[in-house]
């Protein structure tokens, strides 16, 4: 070897091999039995396997979460009645560590009670929350810190009126809010109202106020839930908990405008209602695809999304292997489902045919107490 070589082989022993990228997987949870709050796990890309959970964050019923596009800081409800001594629910913020630890940022009343479902605009400028038991909508600044701040007015909007069916539809339910891939309006899906509220956002102020139109209205007694963009923003998709259904919608980008295309049943005809509800709703990264779980029949059912219509084609029907699926998340690469069994206290990875979107099961299973929410950060 000459002097050459041997100061090149001694330089690459010298550098620092990169570190591998990591797939973090947080899980939100009911504390109402075991769990203690939010848990962490890391996805091994090749496999599916889950590693062990470990107690991210202890805190009350932090139902559903929410990573922020930079991926530094995660957001949190807690779904109570009463927050720090004060009617309504709570909302925490934390920032994200280099191995993913969580360390708490501040606390914000929700404004209302039980919220149940947050998300962020594009740009990670606001946070929008959906109280449930509330019936209404509150939004938060995010600094430059990740600290929530609410604007002293235009951030919150109260539900009005009720559904059909009573008493279970008497008066609001905000279910969840999402916010448009353009970043200017948030869709707040209300079980209670069966309709799906359109609100223009100031994302900078953390501000929101009503659209012109205000809302699509869905059939009766159809209970919208969940509601997911296509990434083209043409279309979008909403799941519908009370009668077992996801409705495709159209999307006009300049007036914010929803339109039914179709509804098509997400279980097999002749099931009773009674027991079985939807609860999630996504759209794969690819927009190839859209899943809705369907809790008491305990499955996920597979659409093919027709990439000139919006409209829908159904798939399959796979098990989560567990009861009560109120939740899933599909990981960044798009290769695989993680299932939360809300009932049997477990976590299902299912792995994403890419070819036909169908679902096979992976073998992998952990034992989360009372996982609800599915969440991921890829570093």
């Amino acid at each position: 070897m000459t002097r050459f070589q041997k100061f090149v082989f001694f330089l690459a022993l010298s550098v620092p091999a990169a570190a591998a990228a990591e797939t973090f997987v947080y899980l939100g949870t009911y504390t109402r039995g075991e769990s203690k709050g939010i848990y962490r796990s890391t996805l091994d890309e090749a496999t599916g396997e889950l590693s062990n959970p470990v107690l991210a964050a202890e805190l009350e019923n932090p139902s559903f979460l929410v990573v922020s596009p930079d991926q530094k800081y995660l957001f949190a409800v807690s779904e109570n009645g009463r927050f720090k001594g004060e009617e309504g629910g709570g909302v925490s913020s934390f920032s994200i560590g280099k191995g993913g630890g969580l360390t708490l940022i501040n606390q914000v009343n929700s404004g209302g009670g039980a919220p149940c479902h947050i998300s962020t605009d594009p740009a990670g400028k606001s946070l929008l929350v959906a109280n449930y038991m509330g019936g209404s909508t509150s939004s938060y600044q995010i600094t430059a810190n990740g600290k929530l701040v609410s604007s002293a007015a235009g951030s919150f909007i109260q539900h009005e009126g009720q559904g059909a069916q009573l008493p279970r539809q008497a008066s609001p339910h905000a279910h969840s809010v999402n916010v448009d891939p353009s970043g200017k309006r948030a869709f707040v899906a209300d079980l209670g109202l069966d309709k799906v509220l359109i609100y223009k956002l100031d994302a900078v102020g953390g501000r929101i106020a009503l659209n012109t139109p205000p809302f699509l209205k869905l059939p009766d007694a159809t209970g919208p839930r969940h509601f997911s963009f296509h990434p083209s923003g043409k279309w979008a998709y909403t799941n519908l908990e009370m009668s077992l259904q996801v409705a495709a919608l159209s999307h006009d980008a300049e007036t914010g405008a929803l339109q039914v295309l179709e509804i098509e049943s997400t279980v097999p005809e002749g099931t009773e209602r009674k027991g079985n509800s939807t609860a999630e709703c996504l759209v794969h990264p690819t927009g190839k695809w859209v899943y809705v779980s369907n809790r008491g029949h305990n499955t996920i059912a597979a659409f093919a999304i027709d990439q000139e219509t919006g409209k829908l084609d159904f798939i399959e029907r796979e098990s989560t292997q567990g009861e009560i699926p109120r939740n899933f998340g599909i990981d960044p690469s798009g290769k695989f489902l993680i299932a939360g069994n809300q009932r049997s206290d477990t976590v299902t990875v299912l792995k994403v045919n890419q070819d036909t979107g169908a679902l096979d099961p992976t073998g992998h299973q952990i034992k989360v107490p009372a996982a609800v929410c599915i969440r991921f950060l890829k570093r």
